[in-house]
């Protein structure tokens, strides 16, 4: 395939930047998107040009970093799946490509399509985590029963890769499906349960703080989340936060 690529271009976080055409030839449709990309790049380097920035690691659809916005879609138009393995043959032959960073104020850009996601650290930094020792001195399993069903749901909420395409596909930048799968996986669990008061609270604050916005029950965060992270968390963060907010105000 032979493309065309319209690639947002910006030296820094201060730095205005524009969206750049570049062609790329001889694409095959079993490339990965980013394999196409390091064509790009390659071709760049070879003509003494800067490549064009990008995250990336695993390329197993696991570390949620290779996130970009494609043709308006986040991780491009596929479901169910990241940048890295969105293969090519989703694309035709003399397609033009639009490919930009994550937007969000509460991401910035640091060079080109890598934006900063340090927020989303300091949210699980502020409560994402259980004082309880899972190590060391581990217990049987049969020891503490967790109904299937509460587990089950446990599980699916803890696949959230915090790759922030919930925020980027939102109108308003929410983060809260991010913050919601990260307080349900804690919360239904006995685990948990220790902090799972201040937990929320403390989630929910910092969230706030980094400027993320409010949820709408709009649908699309769920819609390109690459997991598939159901909206039901956000109902549970509601609750456990109203239930958290009560509890702290008769203290």
């Amino acid at each position: 395939m032979d493309l065309t690529l319209k690639i947002w271009r910006q030296k820094n976080t201060s730095s205005a930047g524009k969206m750049v055409d570049y062609k790329v030839t001889g694409i095959s449709g079993d490339m990965s998107f980013l394999e196409m990309i390091d064509v790009l790049n390659n071709d760049l380097v070879e003509k003494g040009e800067d490549p064009v920035a990008f995250d990336h690691d695993c390329r197993e659809g696991i570390c949620g970093m290779c996130s970009m916005y494609i043709n308006g879609e986040a991780h491009g138009p596929d479901r169910g799946v990241t940048t890295c393995q969105l293969h090519m043959r989703k694309f035709k032959n003399g397609d033009t490509i639009y490919i930009e960073p994550f937007r969000a104020k509460a991401f910035p850009v640091i060079k080109d399509l890598v934006v900063d996601r340090g927020a989303f650290d300091r949210i699980m930094a502020a409560g994402g985590f259980v004082s309880v020792n899972t190590s060391g001195n581990t217990m049987d399993a049969n020891a503490l029963p967790i109904p299937k069903d509460d587990a089950d749901e446990a599980f699916d909420a803890a696949t959230c890769i915090g790759c922030g395409a919930c925020v980027a596909t939102c109108k308003n930048a929410s983060a809260m499906l991010f913050v919601s799968a990260k307080v349900s996986q804690l919360a239904l669990l006995p685990q948990g349960k220790v902090e799972a008061e201040r937990r929320v609270l403390s989630m929910v604050e910092q969230m706030d703080k980094e400027g993320f916005g409010n949820c709408t029950n709009t649908g699309a965060c769920e819609v390109e989340c690459p997991k598939g992270i159901s909206l039901t968390n956000i109902a549970r963060m509601n609750r456990e936060y109203l239930k958290a907010s009560l509890t702290y105000s008769e203290k």
